[in-house]
């Protein structure tokens, strides 16, 4: 995880520092020519490349934190889990959970829920600020873990 955060310091994003918002995703998608689209899918998202070309897509159906914690956990794909050539595509919460997956998780969770705030605000302050239950819980988890 040091490795990731080194990197994403790299950005100068404010992730962890404060809540990023859908204006930071859309900002880093034009910064790094990430084509996103949203439409009805049957998974919560996905992020693949074809052609040396970006894509994310998102489900339409979803709530905004869901879409928001969907739409950063792809952009960690294309961030850390890109190939220099070749075609590739990672589906949220599709099949087993990987080291990729954990890392992507890690990275939207930091994203939507800083450092600061797992600190000083109670789970139940954050659930009443529109974050499920589950996202407090994984955030938690992730500060214990990885001191992040």
């Amino acid at each position: 995880m040091r490795f990731l955060t080194d990197k994403i310091k790299d950005l100068r994003i404010g992730w962890n520092e404060r809540p990023m918002n859908e204006d930071d995703f859309y900002r880093l998608c034009r910064r790094f020519k990430i084509n996103v689209t949203e439409m009805p899918l049957t998974t919560g998202g996905f992020y693949y490349r074809v052609m040396g070309r970006d894509f994310i897509a998102v489900d339409s159906k979803l709530t905004s934190v869901e879409k928001l914690l969907i739409l950063f956990h792809e952009l960690a794909h294309f961030l850390f889990h890109t190939p220099e050539s070749g075609a590739t595509a990672n589906f949220h919460s599709v099949g087993r959970r990987t080291r990729k997956e954990c890392e992507a998780d890690a990275f939207a969770l930091c994203a939507l829920i800083p450092r600061k705030w797992i600190e000083t605000r109670s789970p139940e302050e954050l659930i009443d600020m529109g974050l499920t239950g589950e996202m407090v819980a994984k955030r938690l988890k992730i500060l214990e873990r990885y001191q992040v």
